[in-house]
């Protein structure tokens, strides 16, 4: 997948596509369906399918005091994206200079004089420009040709969206949270030593910080893992939150992994939570502490075999 920070000087090969407009952020199956559409036009155009999207996400711009909420951090997103289909991502910087910009502006710049699609596809909410004032109407007016993809449901008639992954996520929903992606959620981040106290319990872990990452609920979860450079994924327990009995200020990943002992300090791991355990507690003593983590791995082994 080519990946292009700017509109301008978009080469040649890159233009002329069905470009799918939106925030993407969980590329979830809401997402997937303005993609098949994308292709299914594609391929009467004998085109490609590229996504227009923004980075940071402007939820980010407009309310910065949010706790942490992306589904997927730029480079999962990225990721995911490649993994159903989209050959070019123009990931535009997103700023108060930009959001400001009328939808006329945007349609000239950003459209008709940069990327230059073929066709554009949106969801039936999609809103752009200053005070959100331009609709799909307003880009076909311009003389691009617009499809709009009505709200996706699933089998039960929920709303598909990514508020409604986040909260299941937010609340350990795992499966839900997964089942309204159409993928296994994933979090992802660069191992850095920690206190060390891990190894010292006999549970030696694998640390890093969630950072933008959307919270799922804290606690231990029986999860899979996969290493930097391997294609392999092992099983494990992790622990996500604060640490009642250590009190750290912000919230971590820790993942036990189960039959291994290297380290890998710096290195980048991909953990899929794959059913919540039990939530954080505080306990009377580190033996109470060492014995509930000797039931939690237990635990884990058994679901994920």
């Amino acid at each position: 997948m080519n990946i292009f920070s700017s509109y301008a000087d978009i080469p040649q090969s890159a233009q002329n596509s069905v470009v799918v407009i939106g925030n993407f952020d969980g590329v979830h199956r809401g997402h997937v369906a303005l993609l098949e559409k994308a292709r299914e036009i594609s391929k009467q155009l004998n085109s490609s399918v590229s996504v227009l999207t923004f980075e940071p996400h402007p939820r980010k711009l407009f309310r910065p005091d949010d706790p942490p909420f992306r589904i997927t951090p730029p480079r999962l997103k990225a990721e995911r994206l490649e993994t159903v289909g989209v050959e070019s991502l123009f990931s535009i910087g997103f700023d108060w200079d930009f959001a400001s910009q009328s939808a006329d502006k945007f349609i000239e710049d950003i459209l008709l004089n940069g990327i230059k699609p073929a066709h554009v596809v949106v969801g039936y909410d999609f809103r752009f420009g200053q005070l959100r004032a331009g609709t799909p109407d307003t880009i076909n007016a311009a003389g691009i040709p617009v499809s709009v993809v009505e709200e996706i449901m699933d089998q039960s008639s929920a709303k598909i969206s990514s508020s409604e992954v986040r909260q299941a996520l937010r609340h350990g929903q795992i499966k839900e949270a997964n089942a309204l992606l159409g993928w296994n959620w994933q979090i992802w981040g660069e191992v850095v030593k920690g206190d060390q106290r891990g190894r010292e319990l006999g549970y030696p872990t694998a640390n890093f910080k969630l950072q933008e990452t959307v919270h799922p609920a804290y606690g231990v979860y029986a999860a899979r893992v996969q290493i930097e450079g391997e294609h392999e994924w092992r099983g494990a327990a992790i622990n996500i939150g604060i640490k009642p009995m250590f009190e750290v200020p912000l919230a971590e990943v820790e993942s036990h992994i189960f039959d291994f002992d290297r380290d890998i300090y710096g290195k980048t791991i991909k953990i899929e939570p794959v059913q919540f355990l039990r939530g954080e507690a505080k306990f009377d003593s580190i033996d109470e502490l060492i014995e509930q983590m000797d039931k939690d791995c237990q635990q884990a082994r058994e679901i994920l075999e």
